[in-house]
């Protein structure tokens, strides 16, 4: 009987741990498909085994400048199983207005941007694009809870899809602290 009892109490904890193991397990950003700048369809999941920058853009901004040098960077390390990935937003003063048509041919003629832009979306508030939601919050993202500041700010997610680094929007994109983590070894 107490041998019984035992076996039940194991198994119980065993079940109860499996669930708390579940819900404390960090999702990826793989499990996300959205729109890019030109109505199709952008899987995140084609990015396996790369780290990515996730990074919020706006045309109006004073750091948007940084255009230059995520490209510049998208350049010399996509060859190099690194990516970056922009998301327009409009939740700063104002200063993405435009339509994905306008974002898109902006960031063409003024940047030559050929890193994935994806359709304009909010990057927080009630409206708050899911994988912005996965990017902020820690029970998502396994890492930290964070707020977006402002225009590119920069989320940095290791090969597994899983955050690895936020990145305030005022350092540069090609700060050494991020360089270095691009050439670490996974």
């Amino acid at each position: 009987m107490k041998q019984l009892l035992i076996l039940s109490l194991l198994c119980c904890y065993s079940i109860s741990f499996a669930q708390n193991n579940k819900a404390m397990k960090k999702e990826d950003i793989y499990q996300f498909k959205v729109e890019d700048l030109y109505g199709g369809s952008f899987d995140f999941s084609t990015l396996k085994g790369k780290k990515i920058m996730v990074v919020n853009t706006a045309s109006e901004c004073g750091l948007t400048p940084q255009y230059e040098v995520l490209q510049e960077l998208y350049d010399k390390y996509k060859n190099s199983n690194f990516a970056i990935v922009g998301f327009p937003a409009n939740n700063f003063g104002g200063q993405e207005p435009g339509s994905n048509e306008q974002i898109a041919a902006f960031c063409e003629q003024n940047y030559g941007v050929t890193f994935p832009m994806m359709a304009k979306i909010s990057v927080k508030g009630s409206d708050m694009h899911p994988v912005y939601q996965f990017l902020t919050e820690k029970a998502k993202n396994g890492l930290e809870d964070s707020e977006v500041q402002w225009n590119f700010q920069k989320y940095l997610i290791d090969t597994d899809g899983h955050l690895a680094k936020v990145i305030p929007p005022k350092t540069l994109p090609d700060d050494k602290s991020v360089t270095d983590w691009i050439e670490a070894k996974p």
